[in-house]
């Protein structure tokens, strides 16, 4: 670290060096000479460096063989850059000082690229390089390779294209390798792809450190990979990846056009460990041209080494090829076309313009450059099988993955030009045929820490030596992993505990993190337990539920619903509207009369079988209606509330924990919350629901408890068996319910509380709680409230007032009535001064109860 801190220190000396020196005056020898000087500044050291210097230097030779007229020739100055910025620097400085060049081209790599733009940028001499620049605006920089975030938005496209959810991204740790990182990221992500980790490993890495770092991927449950890394780096990744096992059937690699587009120059020892690898590569259309070029090269080789007889011509070597043909033909139309020959900055500057003007049809295609950099519509898309690769599709930012591309693309004429979708069959690491799912097979523990087999269980075959596993909470768990829209591979996993409470549930949760990727069992959400794993949304109802025995045997409880008051007004309101309807009644209706008891047995009668509206005595008067009509309406709202009241009372027995013996399930954390917010007797654990029952029915007296207290699931179970007998008098939202919980930061999670959420709204969870728990009663009797209220006068002051004042009201008008016709009657007797008729009206007046 501490030599390249002081590299980097001298690069920067040299350039704010040569940044203060006038620009050099260069002269053109046009006159005398028409060779324009180029320099070439390339890792001679390297294989690519070769490689692009042969193609160099053989495009050179074959341009002006075939432009025997040009007055122009470009004279090519090569230097060492020996992979190294300080010497790039070093090396450029000596062309444009002492070579006094009009263009260099190279380097390989972004990071000698950067200082050599800023120097090209001062002295205003193209640099036509074969890296990128992401950062910053270099307006002599001339790129030799198509824009390389371009692929990423491919890449996510691949990956969308399999379903694929999570990734793992391994790059170079290099100034390189995270100058494109977020570019990267920012493909993926826009397309909704989960990054699962960020592997870097350094070029200077040696072979245990690669191999740490590629055994750290197998305890992450992405299989995807994608890789942009020079080749020298990526051969010593698939090296690694193939000793430790992710070369097999299961996992996938994408790789970037940065090693793809070198595959074929790479040892067959590196093509056979990248068996399956699926790449992206530049579209360079196969021509005839291309073919006697591609001949010649192989010739050179053999030539020159027969060891190298086998090694195929790269992309960077053909556009290196197609650069020089650009440059000599835009050196050609600046000083040999131009009227002024002189080298100098505008010189340059045209020569600029002319090249990034340049179109033609060279080895590698249509060339042209669009924004500074070599325009490419398609990348290929190659799979790595046998000794080479094989075509599979191609991406191209309009049309997207497909197999054959348009003949717009093409440049030919095709029958067809329908496009279509997808990619060829592509044969995966291990030699599978069959996509990998993009996530290693989950392990996922089932847990049963409580007496309850309704929730999990289970069951040993010793025939077949094989577990399987059921109850509710798997049933939530298959239910909800097969709804996703991806498949996800997982397999069950007996966790085996030796003790029920409490502390195996943190143990479980500690093993998720080490052993296990999930677990499915009734694992309560809390707080707490977040440090340790990811939940999902709870599949069970939330809080906790109280337990009481019913109480039905009480011969008195009839009398309980109302308080003594309301008894004693409503029995007096029975004997007020009897005799009030007696009063009108009796005059006139004979069955309100007789002898003294039968008027007095008529009066109570009346009065008290208005209770279930039993009268059968004919009412003639409307006022003596209009009083029972009111009284009834007062009895309807009188007995519904008594009715409502009596049968809660008679459902459960509704209990304050206050002060009494409550029971909760072993090694459950509700007796803390309990015990902190109320005065308990005392606290007794229980397994099963078996021993729920036995310690209810005893009851505190006889050493059992008086409730018991627990999360609602198990209330809901153990109310199947024994509904008949206990009811729940209460509920309160202390608990979040029953969720599953993974590893921290698998992307899983929220795709499973979604699918949780639709199998709620389908109601495909209520399903399963009948299937499991076999309760078609309400668990809450009579949805009981928290006890019942007793009813009081208070309660029903309104209506007994209401119905006092229809009676008195009725009988002010009946004594009125009758005082009325007593006066009238009197007048007429005395005008008719006591004769025969006056006798006659009196006695019948007499008769009809209204004697004078």
């Amino acid at each position: 670290m501490e030599i390249r801190r002081e590299n980097t220190n001298i690069l920067i000396s040299v350039i704010a060096l040569f940044l203060c020196l006038p620009t050099p005056k260069i002269h053109s020898e046009s006159d005398h000479s028409s060779e324009i000087n180029v320099g070439v500044i390339l890792d001679m050291g390297s294989l690519t460096g070769k490689t692009i210097h042969r193609c160099i230097t053989m495009a050179t030779s074959d341009f002006y063989a075939s432009h025997l007229g040009y007055k122009t020739r470009i004279v090519l100055h090569t230097r060492d850059s020996r992979a190294d910025s300080a010497h790039a620097v070093s090396a450029a400085l000596d062309l444009l000082e002492n070579i006094k060049v009009q263009a260099i081209i190279g380097p390989e790599t972004s990071s000698e690229t950067k200082f050599l733009a800023v120097l090209a940028g001062k002295a205003k001499v193209p640099i036509l390089s074969f890296s990128s620049i992401l950062s910053g605006t270099h307006p002599y920089h001339v790129q030799i390779k198509p824009d390389e975030t371009s692929q990423f938005r491919g890449i996510a496209s691949i990956i969308q294209s399999y379903n694929w959810r999570s990734v793992i991204i391994m790059y170079e740790n290099s100034d390189d390798g995270r100058e494109v990182l977020p570019y990267l990221v920012e493909s993926l992500e826009v397309a909704n792809i989960h990054i699962a980790s960020r592997i870097s490993i350094s070029p200077l890495s040696t072979e245990d450190q690669i191999n740490n770092e590629v055994h750290k991927l197998k305890a992450l449950q992405a299989t995807i990979y994608v890789v942009h890394m020079p080749p020298s780096l990526s051969s010593r990744l698939f090296f690694s990846a193939k000793r430790l096992g992710l070369m097999n059937e299961g996992y996938a690699w994408i790789v970037t056009d940065k090693t793809m587009n070198q595959l074929s120059s790479m040892d067959y020892e590196v093509i056979e460990s990248s068996q399956g690898v699926l790449g992206m590569k530049a579209y360079i259309p196969l021509t005839s041209k291309l073919h006697g070029f591609t001949l010649r090269w192989r010739k050179m080789l053999y030539a020159e080494n027969h060891l190298m007889e086998d090694r195929e011509l790269d992309v960077l070597g053909i556009w290196a090829y197609d650069t020089v043909w650009a440059l000599a033909n835009s050196v050609e139309r600046v000083w040999a076309e131009s009227v002024v020959h002189v080298a100098n900055a505008e010189s340059r500057t045209r020569l600029l313009n002319e090249i990034l003007g340049s179109r033609f049809t060279g080895l590698s295609g249509q060339f042209q450059f669009l924004d500074g950099k070599l325009h490419s519509e398609a990348f290929l898309l190659v799979n790595v099988i046998g000794r080479g690769e094989r075509r599979v599709g191609f991406w191209t930012p309009k049309y997207g993955i497909i197999k054959e591309l348009p003949s717009s693309i093409k440049g030919r004429s095709l029958s067809s030009s329908t496009t279509q979708k997808g990619l060829e069959a592509v044969l995966w690491p291990g030699v599978s045929a069959t996509a990998p799912t993009g996530a290693r097979k989950l392990r996922i523990a089932v847990v049963n820490t409580s007496g309850f087999p309704e929730l999990t269980k289970v069951h040993y075959d010793p025939e077949t030596n094989t577990k399987s596993f059921t109850g509710y909470c798997v049933d939530v768990f298959v239910a909800a992993i097969n709804s996703l829209d991806y498949h996800v591979p997982y397999v069950f996993e007996d966790w085996e505990n030796s003790g029920q409470t409490f502390i195996t549930v943190r143990i479980c949760l500690l093993q998720i993190v080490q052993e296990y990727d999930g677990a499915v069992g009734d694992i309560t959400i809390r707080a707490h337990r977040y440090a340790f794993v990811d939940f999902t949304l709870p599949f069970t109802d939330l809080g906790t539920g109280t337990v009481a025995r019913r109480e039905n045997h009480d011969m008195w409880v009839f009398l309980k619903p109302l308080r003594s008051n309301l008894w004693l007004t409503s029995a007096a309101f029975f004997v007020l509207v009897g005799l009030v309807v007696w009063t009108i009644e009796h005059p006139t209706n004979e069955e309100f009369q007789g002898s003294v008891v039968h008027q007095l047995g008529t009066i109570l009668w009346f009065g008290f079988s208005t209770v279930v509206y039993a009268h059968r005595e004919k009412l003639t008067s409307n006022m003596s209606r209009f009083v029972v009509v009111v009284w009834l309406f007062v009895v309807l709202i009188l007995t519904s509330s008594y009715t409502a009241t009596l049968s809660s009372m008679l459902t459960v027995r509704q209990i304050q924990l206050a002060g009494r013996s409550v029971g909760i399930q072993y090694g459950s954390s509700i007796g803390g919350l309990i015990a902190g917010n109320l005065n308990l007797r005392g606290i007794s654990p229980y397994a099963t629901p078996e021993q729920y029952d036995y310690a209810l029915s005893r009851g505190s007296k006889k050493g059992g408890v008086d409730a018991i207290v627990d999360e609602i699931p198990y209330i809901k179970i153990f109310l199947a068996k024994y509904g008949a007998d206990y009811a729940m008098v209460a509920s309160q939202y202390e608990t979040a319910g029953f969720g599953f919980p993974f590893r921290k930061g698998l992307p899983l999670v929220s795709d499973i509380s979604q699918a949780i959420v639709k199998l709620r709204e389908e109601g495909k969870l209520e399903m399963m709680e009948k299937k499991w728990f076999k309760s078609q009663s309400p668990l809450m009797a009579d949805d009981a409230s928290p006890t019942p209220n007793i009813l009081n006068l208070q309660s029903f002051g309104g209506l007994y007032f209401v119905s006092f004042i229809s009676c008195v009201s009725v009988l002010l008008i009946h004594f009125t009535s009758i005082l009325l016709k007593k006066l009238q009657l009197k007048n007429v007797i005395k005008f008719l001064d006591g004769g025969k008729l006056a006798m006659m009206i009196s006695f019948l007046a007499a008769r009809n109860g209204n004697g004078i």
